[in-house]
C-alpha cells in the first residue's frame, strides 16, 4: 500500500488532507461555540475568563487561524496551491490567539496549552506539506 497513487498522488496525501481538514472544522466549531453565550456557559469555569476577556483582536486571529486552516486544506484537498497562502494566513492567527492566551495573568491551564501548541504544529506542518505537494506537482 507505500507506493498506491489514486489519480497520480500518494494515498497519504488524502489522508492528511481529510485529517487535517476535520481537525480545523472542530476549531471552527469550537469559535462558533464560545461565540454563543448559551454554549459558553456550559464550558469549565477556568475557561470561561479566558473567552470573556478576550480582546477582538484575539478573536479575529482566533477565527482566522480556523477558518484559514479549514479553507487552506480544503484547497490542498482540491490540489490548489492557493493552499500555501492561506495556511501561512492561518498561522499568523494561531500567533495573535497565542499572544492573547500566554498574556493572560494566572494562565496555567495544560488543556490550553496543548490545544494552542497543536493547532501551532498542525499549521506549521501543513504549509511545509502544501509546499510539498506543490513541489510534487500534486498541487497547481
Amino acid at each position: 500500500m507505500n507506493n498506491k497513487t489514486v489519480n497520480g498522488i500518494h494515498w497519504s496525501f488524502w489522508v492528511i488532507g481529510v485529517v487535517t481538514l476535520v481537525f480545523n472544522l472542530m476549531g471552527v466549531i469550537n469559535y462558533f461555540a464560545q461565540m454563543d453565550a448559551d454554549s459558553l456557559a456550559s464550558f469549565p469555569e477556568q475557561y470561561r475568563p479566558i473567552i470573556e476577556s478576550r480582546p477582538a483582536w484575539a478573536t479575529a486571529g482566533f477565527a482566522i487561524a480556523v477558518f484559514g486552516g479549514s479553507i487552506g486544506c480544503l484547497l490542498l484537498l482540491l490540489r490548489k496551491s492557493a493552499a500555501f497562502y492561506v495556511l501561512i494566513a492561518s498561522l499568523l492567527g494561531v500567533i495573535v490567539t497565542m499572544m492573547h492566551i500566554f498574556g493572560v495573568a494566572g494562565f496555567s491551564s495544560f488543556e490550553i496549552w496543548i490545544g494552542v501548541l497543536m493547532q501551532l504544529v498542525v499549521t506549521a506542518f501543513l504549509i511545509w506539506y502544501s509546499k510539498l505537494a506543490e513541489r510534487k506537482g500534486w498541487t497547481s
